[in-house]
């Protein structure tokens, strides 16, 4: 993909004083790749047009699968109003009766149209680089293989992809899931299940990680006239959904994972950074990152704009970030710039990631010079007088993202490969310039 050229390393300049800047991020991506999801699967008689979409690696994975499936979808990349058209069109449901899919190294693609292609009929293989071939996903095979019509299993038959799905269509039933290595298990499932030919009832076992995605999940198909019902804590009814036209237009969201930077950037250098167009009633779990800050003592504000960080000064705080885990490694950036250390608790599941990120994170905030204890299910970041150096970012966007804020203000920090932020935020270093 990627419209920008990178460098393969790139140095960080820091900043000469504190940061004062009101900055807008692209779409979300974990709600631009539901809507394409959601917008696949719905019948169109009018046509749905998803605004604000995020264009990056991964939604360009899922919209070239989308395509492959013979689904109509149209991006348009206009850089001031990036949006994706899904045509009026006479079929219902996955045109195609077998396709060979390419996710790249897309989380979220690969659970999403795994679950997605058992409402097809046919046959269907999933595949992405090698690091994606390591990814679990047995989870989300054994709840697709206890519906009625479906067979998913890995083909190399150790719960990982390439996925093989053959199907004659979501039938109905009743699933048990897991969805303690990660919460899109559950919400593939969840939006596929609409299309089935009677109720899915789906029974989730044991902890749930990343909770809020579930919720984002359940708003969005509310917004597609999905009907849910949950019974209990951990049981939900999915009814079948004929003929639902689904939204003519949906806007999404500034991703508030890609805005945890800029606000972190505001702490780290005690100045003050706006985010355009979030705030508190956001879908997204990860507006809670400013709430950490405000802990470590940062001053938070939100106002129609979006919601300004104010830094302060930085005390080290103890924090369970399950729920909003995608942040963690930018927390540990501000944590070395903290007095005390900072304990990051209950994120397990972050070492099946794009890389472990729990052993990433330690080994490279080590060679910067801060001291870190790791524990299986995160870390303990004691903050020591750090020192630049090449960092490496193990073809992980958020590695990349997060260490560069180090560089903001410690002189000599190097990324390596920094075209990886392409996954979901290609313009970062640009946006991240702008800072000054």
């Amino acid at each position: 993909m990627s419209h920008f050229d990178y460098p393969s390393e790139l140095a960080i300049a820091p900043l000469a004083k504190p940061v004062s800047a009101t900055v807008t991020v692209p779409g979300s991506k974990s709600i631009t790749n539901r809507a394409l999801v959601l917008a696949a699967l719905t019948d169109r008689d009018i046509p749905c047009r998803l605004t604000g979409a995020l264009r990056s690696e991964d939604t360009e994975v899922m919209i070239a699968a989308i395509q492959q499936l013979g689904i109509s979808v149209q991006p348009d990349w206009n850089e001031r109003n990036p949006s994706v058209l899904f045509p009026t069109t006479p079929t219902r449901g996955i045109p195609a009766r077998s396709a060979d899919l390419f996710v790249a190294n897309s989380g979220t693609t690969m659970r999403f149209l795994t679950a997605l292609v058992a409402t097809g009929e046919g046959r269907y293989r999933l595949d992405g680089i090698p690091r994606m071939r390591e990814r679990p996903i047995r989870d989300l095979l054994d709840a697709l293989n206890q519906l009625r019509g479906v067979k998913a299993f890995s083909e190399s038959g150790n719960g990982c992809p390439p996925v093989v799905v053959e199907t004659k269509g979501i039938q109905g039933g009743h699933v048990k899931i897991r969805a303690g290595v990660s919460s899109q298990f559950l919400s593939g499932l969840l939006m596929a299940a609409p299309n089935a030919e009677e109720a899915v009832t789906i029974e989730v076992e044991g902890p749930v990680v990343s909770e809020p995605y579930i919720e984002m999940t359940l708003a969005m198909m509310r917004s597609w006239s999905h009907r849910v019902e949950r019974i209990g804590t951990s049981t939900y009814r999915v009814l079948t959904t004929d003929n639902h036209p689904g939204p003519q237009e949906y806007a999404i969201e500034p991703d508030a994972s890609a805005a945890s930077y800029f606000w972190a950037a505001a702490a780290i250098t005690g100045g003050s950074v706006t985010v355009s167009g979030l705030n508190r009633a956001s879908l997204q779990g990860d507006v809670r990152f400013v709430d950490v800050l405000a802990q470590m003592g940062c001053r938070v504000e939100e106002c129609d704009a979006g919601i300004t960080v104010h830094g302060g000064t930085l005390r080290g705080v103890d924090v369970d970030m399950n729920d909003i885990s995608d942040t963690v490694m930018t927390l540990g950036a501000v944590a070395c710039f903290a007095e005390g250390p900072t304990t990051i608790r209950n994120v397990a599941h972050i070492r099946h990631k794009e890389t472990d990120r729990i052993a990433a994170l330690a080994t490279e905030l080590r060679k910067l010079g801060a001291e870190v204890d790791e524990r299986d299910d995160g870390l303990t970041i004691h903050p020591r007088p750090l020192t630049g150096c090449a960092v490496d970012t193990y073809n992980d966007h958020r590695m990349a993202m997060s260490l560069a804020l180090v560089g903001l203000k410690v002189p000599g920090v190097v990324i390596r490969n920094p075209g990886c932020v392409a996954k979901t935020y290609p313009g970062f270093w640009q946006d991240l310039e702008l800072l000054r």
